[in-house]
């Protein structure tokens, strides 16, 4: 039996003020395609299928289509869990109908735990594997708040009640596994070790920063979603992110983007897969200097077949430039070459960190005023120089008022 895991689409995302809406309609056409050519039985989507728990109509549109025409493959099992994105309301108020379309939903944990269970049957249309299908587990889920509890008490009640969660689910398919079923197991959380991006968003603050895979129940495969790097747990090969599908944010430029296709023979995990999903559209992130940079852009190769790319260009220098936007924006459209490119983001970084940093950490803030606070503050943040601008006029008409109200306090 062959298995396909994918997780964290995102469907609905807005980067930037812009759609994914065409590359993430580009990426389902060619997970269609994969989902025939490689005869897949059974598809897995392990959470965070929309950004937001409010999606906007389009994405729930390539959410709809995509089921439909998965029915047209050899491909016709589907199984889909909540990420900490979704909102289970969302996910759980369709379940019913996407049911008689092969399509197994488990949006949150549910009151019955064989609700979170199912055999998926091989190409043959006979049992071939069961899986747990546990989503992104929310603390109100499992635990129940105790007074007076310790930070570090939190986090191993938390952790320990969804190892005792993945525990409940798992005996469930051991009935319907009987000897002879291999067992799937999802889930929708972060691992120790687990490799994160500035798109990845911390679901367990202050409770559980990472769940450990020795807590895994003895799947023969787990599949997981939430970070956004494809990787192996703890060096446990059937323990495995798949990554989303295109990069999310700009540090995962350039990295390769895949699905996992995961076989079973005679019962037990036979082989690993990972197949590399083309790039759609082209994330390019340069940093250095401005001369550093007018190189790179010249360097540049682009697909003028693609979808147009999308540059961020992060400057390194410690000289101030009231206009350094208007310059970088000058440096792309100087490029023939890059036509097609949209500048995004421009970011200044400080080239080195100015020597009074080594004495601030000396200071007290009753030692600063508070002006010199925020200028500090400031240094110490990457952010464009209109932004910049913005923010140190508003500080400024903020002081300015506490000023003028102090003053009529005193008259």
């Amino acid at each position: 039996m062959r298995i396909l895991h994918t997780s964290d689409w995102h469907l609905g995302q807005h980067f930037m003020g812009k759609s994914r809406e065409a590359e993430h309609q580009a990426f389902l056409d060619w997970l269609i395609t994969q989902a025939n050519e490689k005869q897949v039985d059974a598809l897995i989507i392990a959470g965070d299928i929309f950004d937001t728990g409010t999606p906007p109509s389009y994405a729930r549109g390539l959410y709809s289509r995509f089921i439909v025409n998965l029915q047209n493959t050899c491909c016709r099992q589907l199984v889909v869990i909540g990420g900490n994105h979704d909102s289970v309301a969302t996910l759980n108020e369709s379940k019913e109908l996407l049911a008689c379309l092969n399509t197994f939903v488990v949006g949150g944990v549910t009151a019955s735990p064989e609700d979170q269970v199912r055999v998926l049957n091989n190409s043959d249309d006979e049992p071939g594997t069961v899986i747990c299908a546990i989503p992104f587990v929310r603390p109100r889920d499992v635990l129940e708040s105790q007074a007076g509890e310790s930070s570090e008490g939190k986090q191993q009640a938390l952790q320990q009640a969804i190892a005792d969660h993945y525990q409940t689910i798992y005996r469930e398919a051991e009935k319907l596994a009987g000897q002879s079923l291999p067992i799937i197991a999802t889930g929708h959380l972060t691992t120790v070790g687990g490799q994160l991006t500035e798109s990845v968003r911390e679901i367990y603050i202050g409770t559980l920063s990472a769940f450990p895979a020795s807590a895994f129940p003895s799947a023969d495969y787990i599949a997981l979603g939430h970070l956004h790097r494809p990787q192996v747990v703890a060096g446990q090969e059937h323990i495995r992110y798949s990554g989303s599908p295109i990069p999310l944010s700009f540090d995962e430029a350039g990295a390769d983007k895949q699905v996992t296709l995961v076989d079973f023979k005679d019962g037990k995990l036979s082989s690993i897969e990972s197949v590399v999903i083309p790039e759609f559209r082209k994330l390019i992130s340069i940093k250095g200097s401005l001369d550093d940079i007018d190189h790179q852009l010249n360097e540049l190769t682009i697909d003028q077949n693609a979808l147009n790319p999308w540059l961020e260009i992060e400057v390194t220098t410690d000289v101030y430039f009231h206009d350094l936007q208007s310059r970088v924006e000058q440096l792309v459209m100087d490029k023939e070459s890059l036509s097609t490119c949209e500048l995004l983001r421009v970011r200044k970084k400080r080239e080195k960190a100015p020597a009074a940093l080594t004495t601030i950490e000396q200071e007290t803030l009753a030692e600063l005023k508070v002006e010199e606070v925020f200028q500090q503050r400031l240094e110490h943040e990457e952010i464009a120089e209109d932004q910049i601008k913005k923010l140190t006029s508003a500080f400024y008409s903020v002081i300015d008022t506490l000023h003028d109200e102090q003053q009529k306090e005193k008259v």
